[in-house]
């Protein structure tokens, strides 16, 4: 939905994104990748407004801080 600007569910275009943030003690949407408040990667929402669907997205510039986070992993 973010690059195609189209719902991959029902090919809707009307979508919504919800941008993250990190609040006090790490509330909001985010990947906590180390101890702090400070650590928090925000993670966007993209949202369907025909039938719901929802996708969450980080930053491309974020992406070197979740890979370095102490708590992520390769799979």
């Amino acid at each position: 939905m973010k690059n195609t600007r189209r719902c991959p569910k029902c090919g809707g275009t009307d979508l919504l994104r919800v941008d993250g943030y990190t609040g006090a003690y790490g509330s909001g949407n985010n990947i906590m990748v180390g101890a702090t408040i400070f650590s928090g990667v925000n993670v966007n929402r993209y949202i369907c407004c025909a039938c719901g669907y929802t996708e969450e997205w980080i930053d491309k510039e974020d992406m070197e801080k979740v890979e370095s986070g102490k708590r992520t992993h390769r799979v």
